[in-house]
């Protein structure tokens, strides 16, 4: 039975999330805050950490960084539990050494099958996260490839001959405006 640490502050979620990989057939050993939830994986270095990333104390994120520097801990697959879902806030997370990213609210069904998935990846490796080799957290070359342009010439931009035709002007003189004769007939006293 695979050992599951959880670091959650929120109470509802804790609950939550034991219940469900506790019914997937993991133990789980939750904690409220990073900071004990790091003290217990070095002394009791579980087969997966789920972290989520604002706790009081230590944030998930100092806890998956503490977990990657120590050589007993280094090798446990982690995953990021939490609401924060901008692209910047993912990837602090898998920049801090986290092997898979869960953003809050999420399905419950999912959840457990990326955290199944997480833990076949170790299996297939054939050893416990505390045999495994040292994965390589460094940044990856993100210098672009040369992406020179092939010759390109400016097309001609000069805007084509557009004089209108020779068109006479139409006639606009003032048309006859003088009000007819409205002088009263003769006689008319």
């Amino acid at each position: 039975m695979a050992t599951v640490l959880l670091a959650e502050d929120d109470a509802d979620i804790r609950f939550l999330v034991t219940l469900k990989l506790t019914q997937a057939g993991y133990q789980v050993r939750g904690f409220g805050d990073g900071l004990s939830a790091a003290a217990d994986a070095r002394e009791h270095p579980p087969d997966l950490a789920i972290l989520d990333t604002m706790m009081p104390g230590m944030s998930g994120l100092e806890v998956c960084r503490e977990l990657r520097k120590e050589p007993a801990t280094a090798k446990i697959p982690v995953i990021i539990l939490t609401a924060l879902a901008h692209e910047a806030d993912i990837t602090a997370g898998l920049a801090a050494g986290a092997d898979e990213y869960i953003v809050k609210p999420f399905s419950t069904r999912d959840f457990t099958t990326r955290v199944s998935a997480v833990l076949a990846r170790v299996q297939a490796n054939g050893a416990r996260p505390s045999e495994l080799a040292q994965p390589n957290l460094t940044e990856p070359n993100l210098t672009p490839p040369n992406l020179t342009p092939p010759n390109l010439t400016e097309p001609n931009l000069t805007p084509p001959n557009l004089t209108p035709p020779n068109l006479t002007e139409p006639n606009l003189t003032e048309p006859n405006l003088t009000p007819p004769n409205l002088t009263p007939p003769n006689g008319g006293d």
